[in-house]
């Protein structure tokens, strides 16, 4: 007789194509997991190195140890201070205010332009939304010399003129808006506004109260980019910025150092760690109103 010999099951019940399956699902998931890791790995390791350098002594700059050490504060003190004629804290003011103004504007234009465009069916419509698209692809380091004649007649390249800073970043964060939230809107449900009307809203009331609350999420995310492309613009603040009017971008670019041809490097890291402060901060006070968008108008029960 011969003996015939059967194969076990998996300990787990599974069969074995279930058992491939299965095995092929995990190599899968860690593969994406891996790559996931290593993209967080480099776009943070530039970042992490920063905040590693900014608390790193003076003196060992170059040390390539890649965690902490020797650490301290003086660099963040060299930052803000104006002995060697860096004014990093005022430079802070300047971006905030210009950051602010800049979003605002942007939103409040864009908003109702946006509407428009994704509400309303007008000839040219795709063609509007075109040339829109192209005004934010066009390059800035173009407008540097025709803006800086303008603004010199005008007189606005000396003293504190907040808007030949403004009006350029508005000319850029304008189209960023628009697009963005045309894309947005067009996407919501217009039922609820058509409900809104019927129940006696007027087309205003039925904005205000019904596709204002809905499309939270997606103006704050809009404000948000509006902000952060503001507060990182350096070629036409380095062009158009005075002494009462340099942003954080310009004053990081021109620190200097202790002695002549000196690159402070621990004092620049030490800034662009505390440049991104408020980034952080605004997303996160924005990151409740974001979700609480989410809720807005929800059905009652």
């Amino acid at each position: 007789m011969t003996a015939t010999t059967t194969t076990a099951p998996p300990s787990s019940g599974r069969t074995e194509a279930q058992e491939i399956h299965f095995k092929s699902d995990r190599n899968a998931k860690l593969r994406m997991y891996f790559g996931l890791a290593a993209i967080i790995i480099w776009g943070l390791a530039p970042f992490y190195w920063m905040v590693v350098t900014a608390f790193r002594d003076v003196g060992y700059t170059f040390d390539s140890t890649p965690w902490p050490t020797h650490v301290t504060l003086d660099n963040f003190r060299t930052a803000f201070s104006t002995a060697r004629g860096n004014h990093f804290g005022d430079a802070l003011v300047h971006s905030i205010i210009i950051g602010i103004i800049t979003t605002i504007v942007a939103m409040l234009v864009g908003v109702f332009a946006s509407y428009a465009l994704a509400r309303l069916q007008f000839p040219g419509k795709y063609a509007v939304l075109g040339v829109i698209l192209g005004a934010s692809m066009f390059p800035g380091v173009a407008l540097v010399s025709p803006l800086f004649q303008m603004f010199s007649n005008w007189g606005w390249l000396t003293g504190a003129n907040y808007q030949a800073l403004i009006i350029p970043n508005i000319s850029f964060a304008l189209p960023l808006t628009i697009y963005t939230l045309t894309a947005f809107l067009a996407e919501m449900p217009w039922e609820l506004e058509e409900s809104a009307r019927i129940d006696g809203c007027t087309p205003g009331q039925a904005f205000r109260k019904i596709m204002l609350p809905l499309a939270a999420p997606g103006l704050f995310t809009t404000a948000i980019l509006a902000f952060i492309a503001s507060w990182n613009e350096f070629l036409l603040a380095a062009q158009f910025s005075t002494p009462q009017t340099q942003t954080v971008t310009v004053a990081i670019a021109q620190f200097t150092g202790a002695q002549p041809r000196q690159e402070p490097y621990t004092a620049v890291m030490a800034a662009g760690t505390i440049v991104t402060v408020p980034l952080i901060i605004m997303v996160l006070i924005f990151q409740r109103a974001i979700v609480s968008g989410l809720t807005a108008g929800g059905v009652k029960g």
